[in-house]
């Protein structure tokens, strides 16, 4: 036991969180504002974090951190190439969120092809009442047998949707895209899978190359009727183009589960969405109880892995 080990977001994590093994100190804070972080991690060799930003000039001042261990998978947060200068190692969690990230997908898929927002508010409006037979169709209903799912993204998760896809009876395809490669994955040109599936859905993290990737151009290639689901990262997709997609009809509707800045203290032109062929949720797709605590136990066990000099889910 000889490190210094400080959590800055622990509500960030909705689970148990065993001590490290490793640690000869161990500080907890429910969330850090950035004025607070450098303060509390002054002395500290092991950072837990979710999403505090740790660029270089705040890293310049924590010479004696050794090791980032992100509370997530994504670490755009984190400025790497300062990590790797200043030799501070960096770990993430992997795979915690193959299962609740893509029933995630498909609870916003069937709630918005089977047009379910739309039905229950008519009920609510006293329609089913009014109706002269024992049912009205007023919205369009979708199956998703025999329909075609694109998925941009061909990790854990990304196959953890095709899997369910799948079982449903739909066609998959894997849009092509750089790096990375997994294998065993068919890959399809972006613009033929923009251009066929009848949903897209997103699951890549977000960096210089794929901010934005979904635009106004892309999004004019997708069918009438096709849904765009981001449980990904809010920054992947042109929000605004995104709202004039779903004004013009050029889709028929998407989920959101992402926003570009979170939480979006300043607004966000999504918040203003009231469609019924629209769904927004808080970031959550990822928070069920069972991957929180995976989530939980593999985050200390990369700490403890990294200080026993066998260190497993480096970044750097």
């Amino acid at each position: 036991m000889s490190e210094h080990v400080v959590f800055l977001e622990r509500r960030s994590v909705k689970a148990n969180v065993r001590r490290p093994r490793c640690a000869a100190a161990y500080a907890e804070y429910d969330k850090t504002a950035p004025d607070q972080v450098v303060e509390r991690l002054r002395d500290a060799t092991v950072a837990i974090i979710n999403k505090v930003v740790l660029r270089d000039a705040t890293l310049a001042q924590l010479p004696k951190l050794k090791l980032i261990a992100m509370a997530a998978t994504g670490y755009d947060c984190i400025e790497v190439e300062s990590c790797r200068r200043r030799g501070i190692a960096l770990a993430n969690i992997r795979n915690y969120a193959v299962h609740t990230v893509p029933e995630h997908v498909f609870a916003m898929v069937l709630a918005l092809r089977r047009n379910l927002l739309a039905y229950r508010h008519d009920v609510e409006q006293g329609e089913w009442q009014r109706s002269d037979q024992f049912c009205f169709f007023t919205h369009p209903i979708g199956d998703l047998f025999g329909a075609t799912i694109g998925i941009i993204g061909e990790g854990a998760i990304g196959q953890g949707t095709a899997s369910i896809a799948r079982g449903f009876g739909m066609k998959v395809l894997f849009a092509d895209h750089e790096p990375p490669k997994a294998p065993g994955v068919e890959f399809t040109p972006l613009q033929q899978v923009l251009e066929t599936s009848d949903v897209i859905s997103l699951h890549l993290p977000l960096t210089a190359g794929t901010r934005h990737m979904i635009g106004l151009e892309q999004l004019r290639r997708m069918k009438r009727n096709a849904l765009l689901i981001n449980t990904a990262r809010g920054g992947l997709v042109d929000e605004r183009a995104l709202i004039r997609a779903l004004d013009e009809g050029l889709i028929a509707g998407a989920g959101f589960d992402v926003l570009t800045v979170e939480p979006p203290r300043e607004g966000n032109p999504l918040l203003d969405v009231r469609r019924s062929n629209f769904i927004l949720t808080p970031h959550v797709a990822w928070a069920s109880d069972g991957a929180m605590q995976f989530l939980a136990d593999q985050l200390i066990d990369n700490i403890d892995a990294w200080a026993e000099g066998k260190p497993q889910n480096l970044v750097v």
